[in-house]
């Protein structure tokens, strides 16, 4: 296995890694969230950058052309 197929391979687990720590993040971090603001107690507690940090995982997790197709779409939405 040369070293170009083997950085190919880590980058294939790194980003397949991203993605499953981005979707495990969404769960806990915003099961949590949702927990605490149904149970009446505060959320503050909780800054904005926590609730932001599972979906940077997941989009650094996607291939380049997954990547440019979300930017593509956020871009849309914002514009409208």
């Amino acid at each position: 296995m040369s070293w170009q197929d083997k950085a190919l391979w880590l980058e294939k687990i790194t980003k397949r890694m991203m993605l499953i720590v981005g979707a495990l993040g969404v769960l806990v971090i915003y099961g949590g969230f949702f927990f605490l603001l149904f149970s009446g107690r505060s959320v503050a507690v909780i800054p904005w950058f926590f609730l932001l940090s599972p979906w940077i995982c997941i989009y650094c997790g996607l291939t380049q052309e997954q990547q440019t197709n979300v930017l593509k779409w956020f871009i849309k939405k914002v514009k409208k």
